[in-house]
């Protein structure tokens, strides 16, 4: 019976014969990076994160200004505001802990806003090798969103100093150096008697609200509800929310230098 085996096929090169070593490892597959981190890294990505925490930021202005003004209700009436801050949630939590829980998320808040800001402007110029801009696109860019990284930098001065003024009270004292963080109507009114300081407040908001502006605008279109149809809705809720925010701000140290609270 003859022998119906395939014959082995060889090759003429010995060395195509031999077999490579093999290793006892395979070849690393590259590791992933965390879903949100991997989206943060993209431009809408960073344009998400812009969006949400200016809706945070934005509902902290507009709580923070609706707050202060109990002043006008008078002396008791603000300082027990303030001393509710502190007994938040109290006494399922201690006092002050959930304050400052609060404000650790705005300040993560504000980071990741300007993280995010300061990317997408890198990216921008990487994007675009040649400055250029003609008269057409400085016409349709607005004056808000023009200013906005003035208006930023603006903003973020008036957060320090305001946290130096009332939080901590190192720019706010009495004539002895103390500063009782519980008398806020007194705190506030000392701090308005002052020109410069009551200017500065008055000019720092108007940035806010230019800043507001633009930044309420543009949510809707970093979240992708930039339907044409809503623009009028869109200028009516931004202009409305802006002056709201500013017009009870700058209300506060025009009130102490007119004399209506002191």
């Amino acid at each position: 019976m003859a022998d119906t085996q395939a014959p082995t096929i060889t090759s003429a090169n010995p060395a195509a014969n031999r077999r490579g070593p093999v290793t006892g490892t395979a070849a690393a597959k590259k590791r992933k990076k965390f879903f949100l981190l991997d989206l943060y890294g993209t431009a809408v990505g960073k344009k998400y994160v812009m969006a949400l925490t200016g809706i945070a930021m934005m509902g902290f202005v507009l709580a923070h200004m609706i707050g202060n003004l109990k002043m006008y209700l008078g002396e008791e009436d603000i300082n027990h505001y303030a001393e509710f801050l502190t007994r938040l949630a109290y006494p399922l939590a201690p006092e002050n802990v959930v304050l400052w829980i609060m404000r650790a998320g705005l300040l993560g808040a504000l980071l990741l806003h300007l993280h995010a800001a300061y990317s997408l402007t890198v990216m921008n110029r990487q994007a675009r090798a040649v400055k250029y801009q003609s008269a057409r696109d400085y016409q349709i860019a607005n004056f808000a969103s023009r200013t906005m990284r003035l208006t930023g930098i603006t903003v973020l001065l008036f957060i320090v100093w305001h946290l130096l003024d009332f939080t901590f009270g190192v720019t706010n004292t009495l004539g002895d150096g103390d500063f009782d963080k519980h008398q806020v109507y007194d705190n506030i009114v000392r701090s308005f008697e002052r020109v410069p300081v009551s200017v500065f407040y008055i000019l720092a908001n108007l940035a806010l609200g230019v800043h507001l502006y633009h930044g309420a605008w543009s949510i809707f279109q970093s979240l992708g509800w930039n339907s044409p149809r809503f623009n009028q809705w869109r200028r009516m809720f931004a202009t409305a929310f802006a002056a709201i925010v500013v017009v009870g701000n700058v209300s506060f140290p025009v009130a102490v230098l007119a004399g209506i609270v002191g």
